[in-house]
């Protein structure tokens, strides 16, 4: 696994920021942002393109594809994939992002305007479009099996995911790189999230984050990177990977409802959890843990809330729900890969973070959402991710046990 989070650099960082309850919410320092509504996001902090790869290959990225390139090498190195001894053709990638660079669209459009349009620089499509990080992945390790970038806004990290485990259960790799990527707080992103009335309106940072807790008030933009290796069984086995959980579940819908708001019923989402599940070969009751989309939103946390009741019912009351968005934000196109990510790492380590921040019940959000610590075995992390225009998608991760 790799991870470039707004709590940490690397997977370990990131986790041992998770345990610490440590949020990663400040005043923007990427642009002057004293004139708009929304002051705050959870940026990544020292961060140096230099420090995972050569110097004129970063040059040649954007930052969404620079924290992809990190987190893949932390995510390869830890895997122990040797590629002189794989087939590059059965090695592929399935990294996403939501937005692609906002920052060489917002670079060059001045350009544009105030110096005309010779002086745009070559590089502008190759650096913007999305599915650079997804390109400049299986060039930086020579990947070169299947190679896609799945955009479905917010769900983009947990679809990248899902696809590449069907990938492998189809047989078209025996080996997937994949995860999200984002990085998108620039000024065109704040402001046109904060016209959608999508980002809280606090600029505490005590505060700003809270899912499920009555005085939410919108998401926080968040920006990073999770990458995971996903691996063919018996190929793992032959070459005595350590093996951190089992991918067994996915499940995908679409809420034909609206381009921004969720099914007001939750039905959609419902439906992607439940054949995730059923995917899974598991009855409702196996299920305990749930890391939600939990963005923090009035109309994410109280719908995603009713998909979880209409689905399960009573057992809805037993379940342990969190968000890991309560300390890193909205990780967009990421937000799926690095919540999958502290899944795994939970079910390790039997270790349910709370949802940072909570404080205030919503009446109509009355399900447990983890006001403290839950330590304890458990087997199943079941994640789900809904984006903008309707997109609903859930993974269930299993804890793994060696035969």
């Amino acid at each position: 696994m790799g991870a470039i989070t707004p709590i940490g650099l690397g997977v370990n960082e990131f986790w041992a920021g998770v345990k610490e309850g440590k949020i990663g919410f400040d005043t923007i320092t990427k642009f002057d942002a004293s004139e708009y509504k929304c002051q705050i996001a959870a940026e990544v902090k020292g961060f140096d393109g230099k420090n995972y790869m050569d110097f004129k290959a970063a040059k040649r990225m954007e930052l969404f594809s620079q924290y992809a390139v990190a987190a893949t090498k932390e995510a390869l190195g830890d895997a122990g994939i040797d590629m002189e001894k794989e087939d590059p053709f059965r090695v592929g990638v399935s990294v996403g992002s939501g937005i692609g660079s906002l920052q060489a669209m917002e670079r060059e459009h001045k350009k544009l305007l105030e110096r005309g349009p010779g002086r745009i620089g070559p590089l502008l499509v190759p650096m913007m479009i999305s599915n650079m990080a997804a390109g400049n992945v299986s060039i930086q390790f020579g990947l070169k099996g299947k190679n896609i970038n799945v955009v479905t806004a917010c769900a983009t990290g947990t679809n990248s995911i899902g696809e590449a485990f069907r990938s492998i259960q189809y047989g078209e790799a025996e080996v997937m790189v994949a995860g999200g990527t984002e990085s998108s707080i620039t000024p065109i992103g704040i402001a046109g999230f904060t016209a959608l009335t999508a980002l809280t309106s606090s600029n505490d940072k005590n505060r700003c984050s809270i899912p499920f807790d009555k005085e939410r008030s919108g998401f926080v933009m968040g920006e990073g990177s999770g990458i995971v290796i996903l691996e063919e069984l018996e190929h793992a086995k032959r070459r005595g990977a350590k093996i951190y959980a089992e991918v067994v579940g996915y499940g995908c819908t679409a809420d034909a409802f609206h381009i921004t708001s969720p099914a007001e019923d939750g039905e959609g989402a419902a439906k992607a959890m439940e054949y995730a599940i059923k995917d899974a070969g598991l009855k409702l009751e196996d299920i305990t843990y749930i890391n939600a989309h939990g963005t923090s939103t009035h109309h994410n946390d109280l719908f995603e809330t009713r998909a979880i009741k209409k689905l399960f019912g009573e057992h809805a009351k037993n379940i342990k729900i969190n968000s890991t968005k309560s300390m890193v934000g909205h990780l967009l196109g990421a937000a799926g890969a690095v919540e999958f990510v502290a899944c795994v790492k939970e079910l390790e380590e039997g270790y349910i973070h709370p949802t940072v921040g909570y404080q205030v019940p919503d009446e109509e959000c009355d399900l447990d959402y983890c006001k403290e610590v839950v330590s304890g075995s458990f087997s199943y992390a079941l994640s789900n991710s809904l984006g903008f225009g309707g997109h609903n998608a859930t993974l269930v991760v299993k804890k793994y046990l060696e035969d």
